[in-house]
């Protein structure tokens, strides 16, 4: 994928989210949205050629505790539905993500779909899964 493919699909989910006039991708390769309470983010990565989608879950203030990370990856291996992404931890911001990276880029429409369906889950995620991993977690 070229950067002036992952920048038209990142405009076209914009456009199809009410927001038509965002630039897609900033000069340094970032986008971002908020849908419906869902946050989703873009991140292009030049050396791999390749659009990095990535829907909050949850943000931590401090480092997660032991077996919170872990314990969401055990869902995503269960097969609690993962809107098509992966569990992805990212240790500089502290964020949990479901996230889903392009090195082909798909028509617009099934990416707009895609990305529907990621930030849906990424919702479930920081209800229902949170929950249940959290107490799974803290009561032991």
């Amino acid at each position: 994928m070229m950067r002036d493919e992952a920048q038209r699909l990142a405009q076209a989910l914009l456009a199809a989210t009410g927001n038509p006039d965002s630039p897609g991708l900033n000069p340094q390769g970032f986008g971002g949205v908020a849908v419906e309470g869902a946050q989703l983010y873009f991140e292009w990565h030049d050396k791999e050629q390749a659009l990095e989608c990535s829907a909050l879950i949850y943000k931590f203030k401090d480092n997660p505790k032991p077996g919170i990370i872990e314990g969401f990856q055990q869902e995503e291996k269960a097969g609690t539905d993962t809107g098509g992404g992966k569990v992805d931890y990212e240790t500089e911001n502290k964020s949990l993500f479901l996230s889903r990276t392009y090195t082909q880029a798909p028509p617009h429409t099934a990416f707009i779909e895609d990305m529907k369906k990621l930030m849906k889950a990424s919702l479930k995620w920081s209800d229902e899964v949170l929950d249940r991993v959290a107490s799974k977690v803290f009561k032991n």
